[in-house]
């Protein structure tokens, strides 16, 4: 099994390095306690290939066994069982998280009534020193945006094994509205329709004659052309940008011919790039549903 321990500092970023993983295709589990730790890895070894499982647990000074010293003998014991064990420890300087506190207004999670804010980081600290001994990949996120923090996960965590940004190709009719979720709206109405040809109307744009005719349209191919190239200018940024979904949308008047047929072949295209490449039919499927 492939399994990621997230720990550090309260408020130093583990909440999102959790997301990041899960968006990557971890299932994860926040704040478990110790004492229940190898009974989980012992379940999971008993699932249909193990191997493949990939795993992401959160372990911090909220933990209600408390006490850490004992992890060491938790991880040596799984890697015995060939499991791949890394530890992410986010730490954080004592003034950037007292400035955090403050600004959002939570309460840190060992502080009382008896335990101001700054009485409580050091707390941690003392908690947490195995967890920090231990640790893999050690990040400062004190200078960190978050997009610079999953991008450092991604890097130096998830490495060639992340999943990529998921990239949606999907053809759509104006006059049943935009795709409230699309991030590129393409507009090709203005291309020749094949719906005036009798023998096409009631094909749609998957069908090898209307490709035929749309083939053969030059304006057809400098769209195709040109989408393309745009969208594979600009998608690196996005992924750079740590976003998990992208949506190119492309739309003709009825969603049933052009945009399905510029959206086969945009999306053909994509795939040879991005792994991660889906295709939809909106009107289409509509259609189908209706029947």
């Amino acid at each position: 099994m492939n399994i990621v321990i997230v720990s550090g500092r309260s408020g130093s970023g583990k909440s999102s390095a959790l997301d990041l993983l899960e968006d990557e295709g971890y299932t994860c589990i926040d704040n478990l306690p110790v004492s229940l730790l190898s009974g989980l890895l012992s379940q999971l070894r008993a699932r249909e290939n193990p191997e493949n499982a990939k795993i992401a647990i959160g372990i911090d000074a909220r933990n209600i066994d408390g006490n850490l010293a004992q992890i060491p003998t938790l991880f040596a014991q799984g890697k015995q069982k060939s499991d791949q064990f890394l530890i992410l420890y986010l730490d954080t300087s004592r003034a950037v998280l007292i400035k955090r506190f403050s600004e959002t207004r939570r309460k840190h999670p060992l502080s009382n009534s008896e335990t101001g804010l700054h009485e409580a980081i050091t707390e941690e600290d003392i908690i947490l020193a195995p967890m920090a001994a231990l640790a893999d990949v050690t990040i400062n996120t004190t200078l960190l945006s978050l997009h610079e923090l999953r991008s450092a996960i991604k890097a130096k965590v998830i490495g060639n094994d992340r999943a990529g940004m998921a990239v949606m190709v999907t053809s759509f009719g104006f006059k049943f509205g935009v795709p409230i979720d699309a991030d590129f709206v393409f507009d090709v109405r203005c291309l020749p329709n094949p719906y005036w040809d009798e023998s096409l109307r009631n094909k749609s744009g998957k069908d090898p004659l209307v490709q035929d005719f749309l083939k053969k349209q030059p304006a057809v191919i400098d769209m195709q052309n040109d989408i393309q190239e745009f969208v594979s200018r600009w998608i690196s940024h996005f992924e750079n940008n740590n976003r998990s979904y992208l949506t190119i949308a492309i739309g003709c008047t009825g969603g049933m011919h052009r945009s399905v047929f510029l959206s086969e072949m945009i999306q053909k295209y994509l795939a040879n790039k991005n792994n991660n490449t889906q295709l939809r039919h909106r009107e289409l499927e509509r259609q189908l549903t209706q029947k």
